[in-house]
């Protein structure tokens, strides 16, 4: 068995190895670029370490694992576009490297070359496979419209919040577990319970996400903190403020999220006092737990051997105790 540091590092060589001979290659070089910027890896790593719960050798799956990783940073391209960000992972976007137009069209053409790498599976395998990923980029794009309307609303109950999340992220690490599970040839059970691991692991990861924004380090988590808080994005920890304060704190909430013009630094500030004085980030970390300790009851029920998990556990619990 491999340790997820060697699945990791197959997963990295193999992504730096793969041709583009198509042409024109002004087209191919923004996916490239895309992909040569790193990243945790994360839905390609589950896969293989989904598979290896059943058979050794997960590097046959590294193209399909690869095209999981080549639709979510598709999905990444366009999130910056409609955002405008400059950067991604300290490194030029691809509208600001080339231009808008470029990057609708090599973000297309990402995703039909996912869909194309998603192909290289056995033939038994290739309908499941292919239905499960394009439900899933379905969810996705579902999630990404939610969020989008959330922006204009002030009315965003934790539940929407928590659904908006799930679709948005945590359906596309559930679908690299059971698919990793399903080319494994693991029972419909497993499969099932695996998905369901993987959906509560990226419940936990994205509001540890939201979490960080607020309480991390901007030096290790690699951007500004704040940026929710400056945004008004409606995170988790934003819904449960308006939902726990009293009259005032609520009303300072409101100065703060209505204000038309601000020191950024100040609102920040001012805004993480109002968190830690209605216990948000205490709150945050016990939901973060909860799901966690949900998907650790999900793999306890997957029938193999302790011994064939642990890569899996290593991997989530350093997933779940990151400071990025």
């Amino acid at each position: 068995m491999q340790t997820s540091n060697e699945i990791l590092e197959r997963i990295n060589t193999f992504i730096d190895q793969l041709p583009y001979e198509r042409k024109p290659l002004t087209l191919y070089e923004p996916i490239r670029y895309v992909l040569s910027l790193g990243g945790k890896r994360i839905r390609p790593a589950l896969m293989l370490l989904a598979y290896q719960l059943y058979k050794d050798q997960p590097e046959q799956i590294l193209m399909p694992a690869v095209a999981l990783e080549t639709y979510h940073n598709y999905t990444l391209l366009h999130d910056d576009l409609m955002d405008n960000a400059d950067l991604r992972r300290g490194h030029e976007t691809v509208h600001k490297r080339w231009d808008a137009n470029t990057a609708i069209l090599s973000g297309d053409s990402m995703l039909v070359l996912a869909y194309e790498r998603m192909t290289h599976v056995p033939a038994d395998k290739l309908a499941p496979v292919l239905t499960l990923f394009t439900e899933t980029a379905l969810q996705i794009g579902e999630g990404q419209q939610y969020d989008m309307e959330f922006e204009h609303r002030n009315d965003v109950s934790e539940d929407e919040y928590i659904e908006m999340i799930r679709l948005k992220t945590s359906v596309l690490l559930a679908c690299a577990m059971k698919m990793g599970a399903i080319l494994a040839g693991a029972s419909d059970a497993d499969a099932d319970n695996l998905y369901k691991y993987g959906e509560q692991v990226g419940l936990a990861f994205q509001l540890q996400d939201d979490l960080l924004d607020v309480y991390g380090d901007s030096a290790v988590f690699g951007k500004a903190i704040g940026g929710d808080i400056t945004s008004n994005k409606k995170t988790y920890m934003l819904i449960n403020a308006f939902l726990r304060a009293d009259d005032a704190q609520r009303a300072e909430l409101h100065r703060w999220v209505d204000a038309a013009t601000f020191d950024r630094q100040e609102k920040i500030h001012a805004v993480t006092e109002l968190y830690n004085q209605i216990g948000i980030r205490k709150l945050c970390e016990e939901k973060i737990n909860y799901y966690f300790e949900q998907a650790r009851q999900y793999l306890a029920c997957i029938d193999v051997p302790a011994a064939r998990k642990q890569p899996l556990i290593d991997f989530t619990n350093e997933m779940m105790h990151r400071d990025k």
